[in-house]
């Protein structure tokens, strides 16, 4: 019985037939258990329809994906023993090839010094910022078909909180979209049975219909996402013209102000 629903599906990302299902976000990113002492970290895991194409045949994306989270600075303790768990085990594997396509150049390792005798190992570069991407895309559109129950037809906007730019106005721009998000998502609960590796945020449609999702992984990765449905026209922004025309303006966000040009 339950083969003939799966059968009846449709994938999440297009039109296909479902054949299996899709762990969203990727199962790979949750720590095994050997790893974090026994603690099962991959239970009620959200899943939804995927054709062939694409759920196996993305297996290398997941791998990028867990790679390219798990040891940002910032993270939690789940992220940071994944890091020396798991990631560690398949960089190992690969004799550090897969980080060649993780970070891309300029690429060094520093020591980060921390207090007292600690220290640890840090890679700085540039990551694949269209792969990383793409990878948020496939989850989003996952989460999408999970809470309305069909496939998602329109433009997927990712800010990723956890990338940091040099100073200007995409610093500004940044910093603003994240104040505004978590100012609005303090009184909002959180999705997620393992709330240590995964949870988010799915805010009301707004007048325009536009669909605003946020994302946190192991405590200190946020990506912040606006979901333009193929329907919906999207309105002008003052506020955007106003900033690339080199006035100076200021933005609010509860109590904090935001200044460009």
């Amino acid at each position: 019985m339950a083969n003939d629903r799966l059968i009846e599906e449709t994938c999440y990302m297009c039109s296909a037939p479902a054949v299996s299902r899709e762990h969203v976000p990727p199962r790979c990113l949750f720590p095994e258990s050997k790893d974090i002492g026994g603690l099962n970290l991959r239970k009620e895991l959200i899943t939804v329809p995927s054709c062939a194409a694409h759920n196996a045949a993305k297996s290398c994306d997941d791998e990028f994906l867990m790679m390219s989270l798990a040891g940002i600075v910032g993270n939690n303790s789940i992220g940071y023993r994944h890091w020396t768990g798991k990631v560690d085990r398949a960089l190992r594997r690969s004799s550090y090839r897969v980080l060649n396509s993780t970070v891309l150049k300029p690429k060094r390792i520093e020591r980060l010094v921390l207090e007292g005798n600690l220290f640890i190992d840090v890679i700085w570069g540039t990551p694949d910022f269209p792969r990383l991407y793409r990878c948020f895309e496939h989850v989003l559109r996952g989460l999408y078909f999970h809470d309305f129950g069909h496939r998602f037809e329109g433009e997927v906007r990712l800010i990723p909180g956890f990338i940091k730019y040099e100073s200007g106005h995409a610093d500004t721009w940044q910093k603003v979209i994240e104040a505004r998000y978590r100012y609005e998502a303090d009184s909002m609960s959180q999705t997620g049975g393992n709330p240590e590796v995964f949870y988010y945020q799915l805010f009301p449609t707004d007048e325009h219909g536009l669909i605003a999702y946020r994302l946190c992984l192991y405590g200190g990765v946020d990506v912040y996402a606006c979901l333009i449905p193929a329907t919906v026209r999207m309105p002008g922004n003052l506020v955007a013209e106003m900033i690339s025309g080199g006035i100076k303006t200021v933005i609010t966000v509860g109590e904090k102000g935001f200044t460009f040009n």
